[in-house]
């Protein structure tokens, strides 16, 4: 398929859902009662959804799209090459501010750092890999081995205690306390659930029946995720700090997925899974970052300015991926 009618076919799906979530939220904004209260449909909705799909759309999509994903091969490269390039991204962001000597406080440095090396490979990255192509469901599984075992244990691991140390909320619990329970919460996470129950599933012949439904359920998991984002993105009011959000964006959404396709091509990984490590590598900055932000008191202000500048970011990003590191 010609370089255009992939982007036309990738673009149009992606377009479509985040574009409905855009319009729903401004419909919302506009008419729903209560718009200006946490308890008004213009809140509760994506706050409903997103724990709708966190808790189970998500974990049964990975279930379903598992069954038909080819888990041979070299999987377990894929979270080596996520936390490779979530390093690199940390290393990347103290580098930056090491170098300009710059004044920030602890809470603006941990949300740049976060911004930096955390992205959105679940939400945005499945339906991208899913919708591209020359990769699909075959090829899921790089996609899933990457977030889940990657992304995700960065995120609410080593993203946590960078928050925890450069958050202003003071910690009342003693270290081995405050290990354990983030242990715990990724142990309980149900993406690593799902994970598991995918793996054990994937060698049980279930009716076609049940089969079916849980693939075409997967599929329109994919479609509210979509629609999640555009939600989101609608309700993105800050874009101060553009300056900064600009310098983290481009560590996250170019200077980490090019280390990532050239460090694959030099070990000699190509074809799809060059492209999907890349891809996935290159995703826009992760909404975990906002529950961080929150949750340990940082720099809000500048995590969803990231979170809005590298979601726009990546329409014109994925382009540069797919024509340097589609081939062979």
């Amino acid at each position: 398929m010609p370089p255009l009618g992939i982007l036309i076919r990738l673009y149009g799906p992606i377009g479509a859902g985040i574009c409905a979530g855009i319009g729903l939220g401004f419909l919302l904004s506009r008419f729903a009662p209560h718009r200006d209260t946490p308890q008004g449909l213009y809140h509760q909705v994506p706050l409903r959804l997103g724990r709708f799909l966190f808790w189970v759309g998500i974990p049964l999509s990975i279930v379903g799209f598992m069954r038909r994903a080819d888990l041979s091969g070299h999987l377990y490269l894929a979270p080596v090459v996520a936390w490779a390039a979530i390093l690199l991204g940390l290393l990347c962001s103290r580098l930056w501010i090491s170098a300009h000597q710059i004044a920030w406080s602890r809470p603006t440095q941990g949300s740049f750092s976060l911004a930096s090396m955390l992205g959105n490979t679940g939400y945005i990255g499945y339906p991208v890999v899913l919708l591209l192509p020359q990769l699909g469901v075959s090829v899921f599984g790089w996609a899933l081995f990457y977030d889940a075992l990657g992304t995700l244990l960065g995120s609410y691991g080593l993203g946590a205690i960078l928050a925890a140390e450069m958050g202003g909320q003071p910690q009342s619990q003693q270290w081995p306390q405050q290990w354990l329970n983030r242990l715990r919460a990724v142990g309980q996470n149900p993406i690593i659930l799902a994970f598991g129950l995918g793996l054990g599933l994937k060698a049980i012949t279930l009716p076609p029946w049940l089969d079916l439904g849980l693939y075409r359920l997967a599929w329109g998991v994919v479609v509210l995720s979509l629609l999640l984002m555009g939600l989101r993105i609608q309700q993105l009011s800050s874009w101060q700090h553009l300056h900064r959000a600009t310098v983290a964006v481009v560590i996250k959404m170019l200077v980490l997925p090019l280390a990532v396709g050239l460090g694959l091509t030099a070990l000699g990984v190509d074809g799809a899974p060059r492209l999907v490590m890349t891809l996935q590598a290159g995703m826009p900055c992760a909404f975990s970052n906002l529950v961080l932000a929150e949750a340990y008191d940082l720099d809000r202000d500048l995590s969803v300015t990231c979170v809005g500048l590298s979601s726009v970011s990546l329409l014109l990003t994925l382009p540069l991926w797919l024509w340097l590191f589609s081939g062979d």
